[in-house]
C-alpha cells in the first residue's frame, strides 16, 4: 500500500465514521480561498466552523507561528510562559474578568466552567446546590457533561445515564426561566446566539431576566461565547451588546484561528474557588497556542475591524434579501455580524444539507445549523470581492436545487 495516495474513499477505510465529510479534500488556503487537492478554487463561507476569522495563512499569525516555534512549544503546567501570562492580561483589559484559565477547545472551556460554578456552590452553599440550567437546542460540546448540559438529545442518548441536576428550558422563554431558577440552581449557561441550535439571537429581555433570577438565587450565569466570542457578532464578546455582564464566559474557535485553544474567564472571587490540584489540563495554555491567541485577539479587538465586521453583515444580509426575491425559499434571515443563520421554507424543510452539497458542486464552502438553517460563518475579514463572488456561487447551488426540486415528483 502506497501511504501517500489518499482520497476522500480513504476516510471511509480508516477513519471512525463519526463524520460525514464534503466528496472534495481541501488541500491549502490563502485568505478566504481554499483549494482542493485537484486544485479547483472555493469561497470559505464556513470558516472552519466560525473558526477561521482572520482567513486562512494570515501573514502575521504565521510570523507569530513561526517565531513562536522556534523558541518554546509546550512546558507543562508545573510551569508558565510569557505568552499565556501576556494573553490573559489582554482578555482580562477587554472584559469584566479578573481571571482566565486557557484549555484546548471549547467543550474543554466549558466543562472548566461548569466545574467551576458547582465548586462555588458547593463551598458556599452545600451539596444540595448542584442544578445547572440550559436550554433547548443549545450545544456546549462533546465531551459527556458537556453534551449533557447541551439541549439536544441526540448526542447525549446511548452513552448510559447523565450526570444529575441538568434542567432544560425553551430558549427565549422568560416565565419559564422565573419558575425553573431557584434554590437549587448554581449556574445558568447561555449562548448569547445559538450557533448549532439554529443561529438564533437571545431576545435581550431574556438575558436580563436570567441575569435578575441569577442574582436573586446565588447562582451563577455562564455565557457560552465559544462561537459568538472573538468579534465574530462585531463586538469581541457578544455580552457586550446586551447589557448583561456573566460572571464566568467562555471561549475558543476564532481565539486560536484554528490552532487549538479556549478560554473560561472569570472574576477573582470565583476563581478563588480553584485551587492548586481541583482541575488542570496538560496541554492549555502551552505558549505556542498561547501566542497565537495573543495575535489574534490583538487584531481583532482593532474598532476598526470589528467595523468592518458590521459593514460585511449588512451587505451579506442585504444580498440575502436579494437572493430570497429571486428564489423566495427563506422564512427567515437572523443573527448578529457574521454569524448569520437562513432559515428555509417549508417548501425546503429539511434540506440544507442539499444546498450545503449543490454549494460544494459551486465553488462554495458552506454550513448547516441543523436541518433547516443555512449558516454563514466566514472570515471576518473577507474581502468583498469574495464575498460577493461566494454568494454568486450560492445562487448558482440554489438554483439548481430548486430547479431539480422542480423538476422531480411531489415529495
Amino acid at each position: 500500500m502506497n501511504e501517500q495516495n489518499v482520497t476522500r474513499q480513504t476516510f471511509d477505510e480508516v477513519m471512525v465514521p463519526l463524520f460525514a465529510p464534503a466528496s472534495f479534500v481541501p488541500e491549502r488556503g490563502q485568505g478566504s480561498r481554499v483549494w482542493d487537492t485537484q486544485g479547483r478554487d472555493y469561497v470559505d463561507f464556513a470558516g472552519g466552523i466560525a473558526v477561521t476569522a482572520l482567513g486562512h495563512a494570515h501573514p502575521e499569525l504565521l510570523k507569530v507561528l513561526n517565531e513562536q516555534g522556534a523558541k518554546l512549544w509546550h512546558i507543562g503546567n508545573g510551569y508558565t510562559n510569557e505568552p499565556v501570562l501576556r494573553l490573559a492580561k489582554r482578555l482580562e483589559a477587554l472584559t469584566f474578568a479578573d481571571r482566565a484559565f486557557f484549555a484546548n477547545s471549547g467543550a474543554e472551556a466549558n466543562e472548566a466552567a461548569f466545574k467551576l460554578a458547582r465548586r462555588v456552590a458547593f463551598e458556599r452553599y452545600g451539596a444540595d446546590k448542584y442544578e445547572i440550567v440550559s436550554f433547548a437546542q443549545s450545544f456546549h460540546g462533546r465531551t459527556f457533561f458537556t453534551v449533557s448540559v447541551g439541549g439536544q438529545p441526540k448526542y447525549s442518548e446511548g452513552f448510559g445515564p447523565v450526570p444529575a441536576g441538568i434542567v432544560h428550558l425553551p430558549y427565549n422563554d422568560i416565565d419559564a426561566a422565573r419558575q425553573a431558577i431557584g434554590p437549587k440552581t448554581c449556574a445558568v449557561v447561555v449562548e448569547p446566539i445559538q450557533g448549532e441550535g439554529g443561529v438564533i439571537p437571545a431576545d435581550p429581555a431574556f438575558l436580563r431576566a436570567l441575569r435578575e433570577a441569577c442574582d436573586q438565587h446565588g447562582a451563577l450565569l455562564i455565557f457560552d461565547e465559544v462561537q459568538t466570542g472573538v468579534g465574530r457578532t462585531g463586538h469581541f464578546y457578544a455580552y457586550q451588546d446586551t447589557g448583561v455582564t456573566p460572571d464566568i464566559l467562555t471561549s475558543a474557535k476564532s481565539l486560536g484561528n484554528g490552532f487549538p485553544i479556549g478560554a473560561m474567564l472569570t472574576t477573582n472571587e470565583l476563581a478563588a474557588h480553584f485551587k492548586v490540584g481541583v482541575h488542570g489540563t496538560t496541554y492549555g495554555g502551552n505558549p505556542l497556542a498561547s501566542a497565537i491567541a495573543l495575535k489574534v485577539v490583538e487584531l481583532i479587538s482593532d474598532p476598526q475591524l470589528l467595523a468592518g465586521v458590521r459593514s460585511r453583515s449588512a451587505l451579506l444580509q442585504e444580498e440575502l434579501a436579494r437572493l430570497h426575491q429571486r428564489f423566495g425559499i427563506f422564512r427567515e434571515v437572523r443573527g448578529k455580524g457574521l454569524l448569520i443563520g437562513v432559515e428555509l421554507t417549508d417548501a425546503f424543510k429539511g434540506r440544507a444539507k442539499d444546498f450545503v452539497t449543490a454549494a460544494g458542486k459551486h465553488g462554495l464552502i458552506m454550513l448547516m445549523a441543523g436541518p433547516d438553517v443555512l449558516r454563514f460563518a466566514p472570515s471576518l475579514i473577507i474581502p468583498l470581492d469574495d464575498l460577493r463572488e461566494g454568494l454568486a456561487r450560492l445562487a448558482k447551488a440554489i438554483d439548481e436545487v430548486v430547479g431539480a426540486t422542480a423538476e422531480s415528483p411531489a415529495r
